[in-house]
């Protein structure tokens, strides 16, 4: 719209003044709500990994049904999704601090991330004080390491980051044929670089170098939340139907882009399984591609719904996203210990159940898939008092250490 002569007066300026506060905020929200969703879906995940009765992977073509492996394959968006989105709140926080002050920021919070990663993470899911299995390097790891690479990255112009970005989440999986073993006593910094599996300190799932690409164009990404709604959201829209196009145009053609090529199965379904199966640990070009192809339209519909009268019944999911880091202990806490107490009292010791791995439950232990999503639900209700009273203690309280939680 042109400008009027109206357009200088104080009413107007005021007008003016809380559009751009009404649309900030609905920008921000959708955010969370996003993170949110993530949120509530790595919880899904978490708890089928402690109560489910399967023990075969739930994207096997061959073994699985439908119900188990969407449960399993929706969970993808969640750790793509909140890196990406940790780059772009990364790309906002420069809006209203010094590339100094920022990269301080990401520095000291990425390091903070892998020490609760090492600790109070890896606790949560073993329960094993004497690390009988060593350290799992997963999510959380990936976060930090991540950002205190971006606290490097900040410095260069925003164009050489998206040139980084790119090159790291297209070109990752030309080191593919590069194995650990190559490098001789090196080959646990090429596992945690590259290569998922164990080291002699661990278990590597997420190598980081793929999650630094991912966290630089979530970084790029960010000037998107500096346009208009409507532009944004053609943006976002625009950006995640050309992700998903790629991923489909190479997905066809069974090349580049993913170490497990599909084939066609007995089944039609048992085909799609095939087809959609793609490697998260690392995470593929292909992984990448579906999961932020998604990703982006889905922050494009979380705004939209903000925006409209349906915007209040989204207030659960905002509220997950607005404590991520709580939530995520809190959760894994909260998953652990119940299956723990279920077991005890069905006559199952904790030895080698509940502690030690999550990947080696008994035979006879776990439920049906209706039963963990009820296990789910427990799990989501009993945490959402707590991350609500979290939420509005950061929203009454500008301490410092908050934002490091």
């Amino acid at each position: 719209m042109s400008s009027t002569p109206f357009d200088a007066t104080p009413m107007a300026a005021d007008r003016h003044a809380a559009s751009a506060v009404v649309h900030a905020r609905t920008r921000l929200q959708s955010i969370d709500v996003v993170r949110g969703l993530v949120m509530v879906l790595m919880t899904l995940d978490h708890v089928r990994h402690y109560f489910t009765d399967a023990r075969f992977d739930p994207l096997d073509p061959a073994l699985t049904n439908g119900a188990l492996y969407v449960t399993r394959w929706v969970t993808h968006l969640c750790a793509p999704t909140f890196v990406f989105l940790a780059g772009v709140s990364a790309f906002l926080m420069a809006q209203r601090m010094t590339p100094q002050e920022l990269s301080r920021f990401l520095l000291t919070r990425g390091l903070w991330l892998v020490f609760l990663e090492f600790t109070i993470v890896n606790l949560s899911f073993t329960f094993d004080l004497g690390y009988a299995n060593g350290i799992f390097f997963q999510v959380m790891w990936a976060i930090g390491a991540s950002m205190v690479a971006l606290a490097a990255l900040i410095r260069l112009p925003v164009t050489a980051i998206l040139a980084i970005g790119v090159a790291i989440v297209a070109g990752h999986n030309l080191l593919d044929g590069i194995a650990p073993s190559q490098f001789g006593t090196l080959a646990p910094l090429w596992n945690l670089l590259h290569a998922a599996g164990p080291v002699p300190f661990g278990f590597v799932a997420y190598p980081v170098l793929p999650w630094i690409g991912v966290m630089a164009l979530g970084y790029v990404a960010g000037a998107v939340y500096r346009r208009d709604a409507a532009t944004r959201q053609q943006m976002l829209i625009a950006g995640g139907c050309t992700a998903l196009i790629l991923f489909i145009a190479l997905r066809l053609l069974n090349g580049y882009g993913d170490l497990d090529a599909w084939s066609v199965q007995p089944t039609f379904a048992q085909t799609l399984y095939s087809f959609f199966d793609v490697e998260k640990y690392p995470p593929s070009l292909l992984y990448i591609l579906a999961t932020l192809g998604i990703a982006s339209l889905l922050l494009a519909a979380a705004e939209r719904i903000e925006q409209g009268p349906a915007g209040g019944a989204l207030q659960v999911l905002r509220t997950y996203g607005r404590v991520p880091l709580f939530f995520y202990v809190l959760h894994i806490v909260l998953a652990h210990l119940s299956a723990a107490v279920i077991g005890l009292v069905s006559g199952f010791g904790t030895e080698g159940l509940f502690v030690h791995s999550i990947f080696s439950l008994p035979e006879d232990w776990g439920f049906s898939l209706p039963m963990v999503y009820v296990a789910w639900l427990a799990v989501m209700i009993v945490s959402y008092p707590l991350c609500r009273w979290f939420c509005d203690l950061k929203q009454r309280r500008n301490d410092w250490w908050l934002s490091y939680l």
